[in-house]
């Protein structure tokens, strides 16, 4: 998520009105709720306990949902916590987008814009046990972190992440891909300047990393050198488009265990599955919610999709018909 990229401010909240929510709700579907009340979550990521943890961020926390739907905040992170993985140590991971302000129209939240009290995003690790919050990175060399959205760890010690910028009356900033290490000694500027990059995934062989441009409403892959390096082409990485859609922004992705992408769309709200070779869309799933903005697989063989419905504050699960990619720590 950042503001909604792919679409300005007014245009995402003429659109909003504009979609009954009772139309929708018909061809939605089937799920179940998990939980309600949220405040523009994402990125669920199921325990070992089978409580689910999330990002909040219009209430700027780490929020764990128990089996029977109730709620407990973990950590108050402050910013925009919009980024959410599990570290080899055990700890939370999250990326701050550094704050966002909402609105709501027709009951729903919108993302309107820049707080005033916007200082710059950052990344976050939170001790599970004590809620402890620890800043890592806030910049790279010397440039500042604008609005981190996603990071998914590699399995070699550090995760990638992207940061989105933010938009402004009269300007915007530039967006990137970066790399990190877990223990805040490291980071990188990878990929740079990118237009609103979004979420970010790997493949099951952890060879691809793939980038939403959510403006471009297009996923690209970039093939992985080693740790925090991308294969080259001059000066640039080498990069290719995997698939597109004409009129729905693309949130955050997640990967099938067989390879297939799975995309979080906007405007109108769904889940689109697309074969990795060639983009082809596999499965649409529409849902009853403009805003569906993140994907975390789950429950037995990992055959639980749990999504995020933004605008509305929910949680759900979608039994899939195919297993997930466990996240890598």
């Amino acid at each position: 998520m950042a503001e909604h990229n792919g679409m300005n401010r007014r245009t995402l909240i003429a659109a909003a009105a504009a979609l009954p929510l009772a139309a929708k709700a018909a061809a939605a579907a089937p799920y179940r709720v998990v939980a309600n009340g949220l405040l523009y979550p994402e990125c669920p990521v199921e325990m070992p306990d089978g409580s689910i943890l999330i990002v909040e961020i219009a209430r700027k926390t780490l929020t764990r949902i128990a089996r029977d739907g109730s709620t407990r905040i973990i950590a108050e992170l402050g910013g925009g916590p919009n980024g959410l993985a599990i570290g080899s140590d055990g700890a939370a991971y999250v990326a701050n987008n550094g704050g966002l302000t909402f609105q709501r129209v027709d009951g729903a939240l919108r993302v309107l814009g820049v707080p005033e009290d916007y200082r710059g995003g950052s990344i976050q690790r939170v001790d599970l046990a004590t809620g402890a919050v620890t800043t890592l990175y806030t910049h790279a060399a010397s440039y500042r972190l604008n609005a981190p959205n996603d990071l998914v760890f590699d399995g070699s010690g550090g995760f990638w992440f992207t940061d989105t910028g933010k938009d402004r009356a009269r300007e915007r900033d530039n967006g990137g891909v970066y790399w990190a290490k877990i223990d805040g000694s490291e980071i990188r500027e990878v990929v740079f300047p990118l237009q609103k990059p979004n979420g970010i995934a790997l493949s099951p062989d952890r060879k691809t990393l793939y980038v939403v441009l959510n403006e471009q409403r297009m996923i690209i892959a970039y093939e992985i050198a080693g740790p925090g390096r991308l294969a080259m082409d001059g000066a640039r990485p080498r990069r290719r488009l995997v698939a597109g859609l004409d009129r729905q922004p693309i949130d955050n992705i997640s990967v099938e265990a067989g390879g297939n992408i799975i995309a979080a769309c906007c405007v109108p709200g769904g889940l689109t599955v697309f074969a990795p070779e060639d983009g082809r869309i596999v499965e649409r799933y529409p849902l009853d919610d403009i805003l569906v903005t993140s994907l975390g697989f789950g429950g037995r063989d990992l055959r639980t999709a749990y999504v995020t419905l933004a605008s509305t504050g929910r949680l759900i699960a979608i039994p899939w018909p195919r297993a997930g990619l466990p996240l890598l720590g």
